[in-house]
């Protein structure tokens, strides 16, 4: 038996320069599911993302799941694409071990968390303050160059993790410190600035964007007391849910985040294309 891609629509282009494509998973010409394939929003063309990937129930378990990936990365590389992403939810086992199978290699997960009603209270001796205008400016710096240096470090080519730090933060802090709905804070323990949090606030839920403790006090708790603050904070703010992604390999913070419920919602697997 043989199986094929068929267009289901003419190639989509879209005003932010991205493109997709639906297509019918096809056996001998029998539809047995459907795949949607386009380009990403932050890596351009150069990133082929297979947004929608299924298999009609009694055809599964048969291979066609794999087959239609590996056709979707074909059609991928007839557009120029170097690189190909795909997300799966957890407890979708069959799209777990179809990632790893196909050598998809993890690069984030998305992780969220339930807030109740009541702030948590911050270790004693620790409290927080607003990040100050001359600290915003370092801070900014330097969070940038870290965010490039990870996406260069899970694969993504130098020039375009720059383009991608540089975008990201102009499009979500066009007023630098004082965008609307962004909380940048300094944590204090006996009176020592110890790390920074940078949590924002969506109309359904708070997101942290950045929370780190400083390097020379690290391995104190500190990274958990940033975490309580980002939930005060977003209690306070009647945000009754919290969310982050964090980096494949950053086993420390993955840690920490589950030892306070943090709970996945999302891989993020990418794939180089030869």
């Amino acid at each position: 038996m043989t199986t094929t891609l068929r267009p289901t629509e003419p190639l989509q282009s879209a005003a932010d320069g991205t493109r997709s494509r639906r297509y019918q998973v096809c056996v001998n010409s029998r539809p047995v599911g459907a795949i949607h394939l386009g380009t990403s929003q932050a890596f351009g063309g150069s990133v082929a993302v297979i947004r929608k990937l299924r298999i009609d129930e009694p055809d599964r378990r048969r291979g066609r799941g794999t087959v239609a990936a590996l056709a979707a990365e074909e059609i991928a590389r007839g557009w120029g694409c170097r690189q190909i992403e795909a997300s799966v939810e957890p407890g979708t086992e069959a799209g777990l071990r179809l990632a790893q199978a196909l050598g998809y290699v993890l690069r984030t997960r998305g992780m969220t968390k339930p807030l109740g009603d009541t702030p948590p209270a911050l270790p004693a001796d620790s409290h927080a303050r607003p990040m100050r205008p001359d600290e915003f400016d370092a801070w900014q710096a330097y969070e940038s160059e870290q965010y490039a240096r990870t996406w260069i470090e899970s694969g993504v080519p130098e020039t375009e993790a720059y383009e991608k730090a540089r975008s990201d933060h102009e499009t979500i802090l066009p007023q630098g410190l004082d965008t609307e709905n962004m909380l940048f804070s300094v944590l204090e323990h006996e009176g020592t600035r110890v790390g920074v949090l940078w949590l924002a606030l969506w109309r359904e839920r708070a997101f942290v964007f950045d929370v780190e403790a400083d390097a020379a006090h690290r391995g104190r708790g500190h990274g958990r007391t940033l975490m309580l603050l980002a939930e005060a904070q977003a209690i306070a703010a009647g945000r009754p849910l919290i969310g982050l992604n964090v980096f494949a390999g950053n086993t420390p913070a993955e840690r920490l985040y589950e030892s306070l419920g943090y709970g996945t919602t999302r891989y993020s697997f990418y794939k180089p294309l030869l």
